[in-house]
């Protein structure tokens, strides 16, 4: 069964903009946001409150979970091309915040991540590999008046 090419990207911060970031299982050093593929009939935000509880463990809906009401188009890297279905080349990714009291611990999908900090949404800007989370980075940022 092929992936849909729409997709949540998930923004997990506390107030003072500490951001979580996770390093794929599938590539060394490559670091993000929780994010995901919809599945089935799912809408973006119900894929972004599965997405969370399944990389994290944290259920969204008792925090400030948010959707921004904002999307990124890209461009499929060509080595995970094989996950859709022929010809589908671009992927429309959703975007949402999730404000906590404060860093907490998470409960990794060991077959998705294998390590998580909590950083600076400056420093998170720096380290994650997707243009798009970068832009959901600078967003947040904008939202508090904030630039890089």
């Amino acid at each position: 069964m092929f992936k849909t090419p729409v997709s949540a990207l998930i923004l997990i911060h506390t107030s003072d903009l500490q951001v979580l970031i996770l390093e794929r299982t599938d590539k060394a050093g490559f670091w993000q946001s929780v994010t995901g593929s919809v599945e089935g009939d799912e809408t973006p935000y119900q894929t972004a409150v599965r997405e969370v509880r399944e990389e994290t463990g944290l259920n969204a809906l008792e925090y400030n979970f948010q959707d921004w009401h904002a999307s990124n188009v890209y461009e499929i890297y060509p080595h995970w091309r094989y996950r859709y279905a022929p010809g589908v080349v671009e992927n429309t990714e959703h975007l949402f915040g999730l404000c906590l009291p404060s860093t907490m611990p998470v409960q990794l999908a060991p077959n998705e991540h294998t390590h998580y900090e909590w950083v600076d949404w400056r420093e998170a800007a720096q380290r994650v590999f997707s243009w798009t989370n970068v832009d959901a980075l600078k967003r947040l940022g904008e939202m508090h008046q904030l630039t890089l």
